[in-house]
């Protein structure tokens, strides 16, 4: 589709409109695959705080694939609103923001990356899995839930301590 030189990852403001978009088109997704009371998303005014860092894949300078890391206290970051457009699947995208949020993470010290994803998103807990995050349970406040699944993985930071 196209070359590794027409694919940007760039932090971006969640209130872009090409931001507003991706999450809107996400949560119809989600919307679709889980019950609303197990859908754990944040708004994009919720994203634009200190405390999230939001990513963007763009492919020939159209937004095709979005994350973000969201700082909890205690040294733990979340992975958070991963997201790529059909279009643009299977160039690896996804896997090219985790590994930016997971730098951001390493570089910033946090200890761990934790996450919630649904049961049966098959693609998102492949990649989650190929990344190293390991299967656990309820993380953060999130509650025990049949649509849920957990995961977790400690930084590079603090893999040999």
């Amino acid at each position: 589709m196209s070359s590794p030189d027409a694919i940007k990852i760039e932090v971006e403001s969640p209130l872009s409109p090409d931001m507003r978009d991706m999450i809107t088109e996400l949560n119809a997704v989600l919307g679709s695959l889980t019950p609303e009371e197990a859908n754990y998303s944040m708004t994009a005014d919720e994203m634009a705080g200190p405390a999230t860092t939001v990513f963007m894949a763009r492919v020939d300078d159209k937004a095709a694939a979005c994350g973000a890391l969201y700082r909890h206290p205690d040294g733990i970051g979340e992975v958070k609103r991963f997201y790529v457009r059909p279009d643009y699947r299977r160039l690896g995208l996804a896997r090219q923001i985790l590994d930016q949020v997971t730098a951001r993470a390493v570089e910033e010290g946090f200890a761990e990356l934790v996450l919630e994803t649904g049961h049966n998103y098959k693609a998102a807990r492949q990649l989650y899995e190929n990344a190293g995050f390991v299967e656990c349970g309820p993380v953060l406040d999130y509650p025990e839930s049949p649509y849920s699944v957990f995961y977790s993985r400690p930084t590079k930071a603090h893999q040999e301590t």
